[in-house]
């Protein structure tokens, strides 16, 4: 079995991105931003998830995270995508003023028929590729890159204007989420990583 991007271990910090199948533009709405952040709340306050960087993009997020508490990395991050789907596909469908839902809704059956493990639909890309951050240069690449993602697609021109990240905590500002802020080094002060 290979160990090639799976949670080797429980006390380590990793960065993970996952995508909605076929890239759908979900997170365009604020009530779907919504349902993302507060089941990241809710993992926060009740699975022991220690979130230190953070981006939900219009398709795809990015966190870099570790733990404490009972649950592991692969818990944690298994009952998110597993919550966030149902509620997501939930609010799809119940949204009456939601243009692309019959779009978006066809796009969510057919993946989830043609994947063994799923009833109905599959919101999420099945993969996650958690990758361990053993040092201060990879979790700064990492962090940087992940702040950076929203200027890089051209939503925003500094990466503190983008409110669904945490670029705007490693400022001091408050963001949307609580944050557990990671220290750059010295020897990285003032560089930023680019994409």
């Amino acid at each position: 079995m290979s160990t090639k991007y799976k949670f080797l271990d429980n006390e380590g910090v990793y960065f993970v991105s996952f995508a909605t199948v076929s890239w759908v533009d979900v997170f365009t709405r604020p009530a779907y931003n919504d349902i993302f952040i507060d089941s990241v709340r809710y993992c926060q306050q009740n699975k022991g998830l220690i979130l230190h960087a953070w981006c939900l993009m219009s398709n795809h997020i990015h966190l870099v995270f570790s733990r404490s508490g009972q649950y592991s990395l692969s818990d944690i991050l298994r009952d998110l995508k597993k919550f966030t789907s149902k509620k997501l596909i939930e609010a799809i469908e119940n949204n009456s003023i939601e243009s692309r839902k019959e779009w978006m809704m066809k796009i969510f059956r057919n993946a989830g028929q043609n994947k063994s493990n799923n009833k109905e639909y599959q919101f999420w890309q099945q993969d996650n590729h958690p990758i361990e951050l053993f040092s201060p240069l990879v979790t700064f690449q990492k962090i940087d890159y992940i702040h950076n993602n929203p200027v890089v697609a051209g939503i925003v021109s500094e990466a503190d204007h983008y409110l669904l990240s945490s670029a705007r905590d490693y400022l001091g500002i408050r963001g949307v989420l609580d944050v557990e802020i990671l220290e750059r080094p010295m020897s990285l002060e003032g560089y930023v990583f680019s994409n």
